[in-house]
């Protein structure tokens, strides 16, 4: 067993975690939804939000391929990755509601934790790129232009998704951190 795939096997689970998370949520709330007698407006915003943290840890699993070759086994680096993927975890345990039902929508949901769970999302890109910057391997990846570019427009939907007011507006922002991943994904 290689170095990365020993520190790569706490990565994956803890990640896995915040998947399972993620859809735990949806499936309580379509649950909820289909109950007789509940009265649940899903929404767009909180199932958007759990579509853009989703993307995001597929794009930071994705990441950590990147750093294969220069990720050691260390104390240093079990707990750096124990505390990134705990902060994940906590971001997509969020998203959702423990009991969607007691919601009459989810909207009222996701105006009262977006600033957490994007706030935490994006300390982690944040935490990510200082990472990358201070690894002489990894720092030429951060001016490439289109990189540059894409990191830009994520880190200015995010804040956005944090400021913006109104249910129209949100949509509009988290579908576009939405698309902007799928767009991502298909280059």
């Amino acid at each position: 067993m290689s170095e990365f795939e020993f520190i790569f096997a706490l990565f994956g689970l803890l990640l896995g975690l915040s998947i399972v998370e993620i859809l735990g949520g949806l499936s309580r709330a379509i649950e909820a939804w289909l109950r007789p007698g509940i009265r649940l407006r899903i929404g767009w915003l909180t199932p958007l939000l759990g579509i853009f943290v989703l993307l995001d840890l597929l794009s930071f699993w994705q990441a950590a391929w990147v750093t294969r070759n220069v990720v050691g086994v260390s104390g240093h680096s079990l707990m750096a990755i124990t505390v990134f993927a705990s902060a994940y975890y906590l971001a997509a345990h969020l998203v959702f509601p423990r009991e969607p039902a007691a919601h009459a929508e989810l909207d009222t949901h996701f105006f009262r934790v977006r600033r957490i769970v994007l706030g935490t999302m994006l300390a982690l890109l944040f935490c990510q790129l200082g990472y990358y910057a201070s690894v002489p391997e990894l720092a030429p990846a951060l001016k490439r232009p289109l990189s540059l570019a894409l990191t830009v427009v994520l880190i200015a939907l995010m804040v956005a998704a944090m400021l913006v007011r109104g249910q129209r507006a949100s949509i509009g922002v988290m579908a576009a951190l939405v698309a902007r991943y799928l767009v991502v994904y298909l280059i």
